[in-house]
């Protein structure tokens, strides 16, 4: 079976290693997820499983939604998300941190922070004028952006000021450094996208 859990992100620390050598790690509340719902092929074109995390009061919920987990027979959870996992697992079985091994190698999927509107040297890296002398006010300008008269329009893509951050990140190949089943948490060694409180997606790693 394909391993996937939801999760949130707690903070970073570090960690050591039989050898003595610091190990930075991302420590992540990974379940208990329930199952929720499985699609099949016969049903709904697919195979899924669909996963809840993380405790709503009733009144909090829409009332489609609230029908939806009613028809299930699954108490209310916080966050839904469908993982392309086997048909084995059945409404009401709990997915929990200990599905993963120390070892295990898994891609991670967040929303990066949101930094607002920055400026190209901020959002692309650029280098800015030398401010000794004659620069004036647009050190930090982004400069010259269309073409000559052919074409006379700025192409699209152009690197230019504008929104950023608060995007999907996925986090490849990354390693589980310690399982805490008891406490349903994880060690993965390097950082994962989002701030601290965020949540995020943890499964198999595809290129593994």
């Amino acid at each position: 079976m394909e391993k996937a859990l939801i999760g949130k992100k707690l903070g970073m620390t570090q960690v050591f290693n039989e050898k003595g050598g610091v190990v930075p790690v991302t420590v992540v509340e990974a379940g208990p997820c329930p199952v929720v719902m499985v699609k099949t092929g016969g049903s709904d074109g697919y195979e899924a499983v669909q996963l809840g995390f993380g405790e709503i009061r009733v009144n909090k919920l829409t009332k489609p939604l609230l029908g939806h987990f009613q028809k299930q027979g699954v108490a209310p959870r916080r966050t839904l998300r469908e993982f392309k996992l086997s048909a084995e697992l059945k409404v009401g079985d709990v997915l929990k941190a200990d599905i993963f091994e120390m070892g295990d190698r898994v891609d991670v999927v967040g929303t990066s922070k949101g930094k607002g509107t920055a400026g190209v040297l901020k959002r692309w890296n650029f280098s800015k004028l030398k401010e000794s002398h004659g620069s004036g006010p647009v050190g930090r300008h982004g400069g010259s952006l269309g073409a000559c008269s052919t074409p006379s329009r700025v192409y699209k893509g152009k690197k230019m000021a504008g929104r950023l951050g608060g995007e999907r990140v996925t986090v490849q190949n990354l390693t589980v450094v310690k399982v805490d089943a008891e406490n349903n948490l994880l060690a993965i060694k390097g950082a994962i996208p989002g701030p601290r409180g965020g949540i995020v997606l943890i499964s198999a790693s595809v290129k593994a």
